[in-house]
């Protein structure tokens, strides 16, 4: 937490470049409709006044909760790999290690007479 943060550039990993929605992205008049040029302007200002604000309520209203949310979700997340999944895993681990071990002495036990054995029958065919 003794890091800073930087308050202008506040998506440095570009994880929401999906987002960057401008007016011309969503509204665009073709050649031989266009309306007054104080409407497009109008429109152009009513569009990016409304999106800014409504942003700005919500996230006046939610953000702080959702952020809260959000890290109560992934400190859960931590907690329960650290002390379940990683653990869990390394007893996956030792315990599939003796039943490797078991197996491949049971197939050598079992196979290595027969592959042998036919091996040596087959050996007096040569190509």
């Amino acid at each position: 937490m003794t890091e800073e943060l930087d308050m202008v550039n506040r998506d440095p990993n570009n994880i929401n470049d999906h987002l960057k929605v401008t007016f011309e992205d969503i509204l665009a008049e073709p050649e031989g409709a266009h309306s007054l040029d104080c409407v497009w302007k109008c429109s152009y200002r009513c569009f990016n006044c409304w999106k800014d604000l409504c942003y700005y309520i919500l996230t006046t209203m939610f953000g702080i909760c959702i952020a809260a949310e959000w890290g109560c979700e992934f400190a859960y997340v931590s907690f329960v790999h650290i002390w379940y999944v990683t653990p869990m895993f390394k007893l996956l681990e030792i315990n599939c290690a003796c039943m490797q071990k078991l197996y491949g002495l049971c197939i050598h036990c079992c196979m290595d007479p027969f592959c042998e054995a036919m091996s040596i029958m087959f050996s007096p065919f040569k190509r």
